[in-house]
């Protein structure tokens, strides 16, 4: 990857284009052939809440220019742990499998910390489960992963355009995790790679089956750190937590789980 800026960027957008075509596709394929029928009203909501949240979390990202982070980054890349390695495949294939177990670590801690669950608990508020669902996030969870990559950057020590690329192709794999879709051979992909069947179950309305499945990319994190779990979940979402739209939803991180249940708990219910 020793080429200029510039051809790094159109590398990035081409990246980006491939991927951008890989949701819709995803779409149309689990529009045709669900592997899960949700309500269509559930449906309608989610994907419009989600393609919102996606607009508006990107057009504050632009405001506040915070993909800068990466490019100040760069500018301390070469005392990172991987900086002594030439530039090629060996070090692309290591600043890949780094940043996919560092992304692990900081997806288990946004589900084991109170904090970071404030913001992350947006993410599963979705009662449906599909492509969309990869764009549901909120600004300050988005803002502090952010912030956590930077430091990401300095420390293995790679490319800010790297990382970017990178970033790129774990969206792929967001995408593709997410859409409500039959996988053939399913199990075997899964030895390796998080498919949508085991982020299904990540995404499960139960605490306990919820917090598992961390990985974005590789299965092999949870499989080595215990938090691999293979089960169809009854029910996707968080209960009495729920968004129609984006105001709602970004609304919904100043409000704990246990606020909430004790005010649905004052409301009189009919006999």
């Amino acid at each position: 990857m020793n080429v200029s800026s510039d051809g790094d960027m159109v590398f990035i957008q081409g990246l980006f284009g491939v991927a951008l075509l890989a949701f819709i596709a995803l779409l149309i394929i689990e529009k045709r052939h669900p592997y899960r029928q949700f309500p269509q009203k559930v449906y309608k909501e989610s994907f419009f809440t989600n393609t919102t949240a996606f607009l508006v979390n990107n057009l504050i990202l632009s405001v506040i220019r915070a993909s800068s982070l990466f490019f100040v980054a760069q500018e301390f890349a070469s005392f990172g742990l991987l900086s002594g390695l030439a530039n090629g495949p060996v070090k692309w294939l290591l600043a890949f499998a780094f940043f996919d177990l560092s992304i692990y670590f900081w997806h288990y801690a946004s589900h084991h910390n109170d904090f970071l669950w404030r913001f992350h608990k947006i993410h599963h508020s979705d009662k449906g489960f599909n492509v969309s669902t990869g764009f549901r996030f909120h600004i300050f969870d988005l803002l502090l992963e952010l912030l956590y990559k930077g430091v990401f950057v300095v420390v293995i020590g790679v490319n800010a355009y790297l990382v970017l690329a990178i970033e790129v192709v774990e969206l792929f794999f967001i995408f593709f995790h997410h859409a409500n879709i039959r996988v053939p051979n399913e199990e075997t992909i899964s030895q390796v790679f998080i498919t949508p069947a085991l982020h299904r179950t990540h995404h499960s309305t139960l605490r306990a089956e919820h917090d598992s499945n961390y990985g974005i990319v590789f299965s092999v994190w949870d499989r080595l750190f215990g938090t691999r779990k293979e089960l169809v979940p009854e029910h996707i979402g968080l209960d009495l937590i729920e968004a129609g739209n984006f105001i709602q939803l970004f609304s919904l991180a100043f409000i704990t789980q246990t606020k909430f249940k004790k005010i649905w708990s004052m409301i009189p219910r009919g006999k």
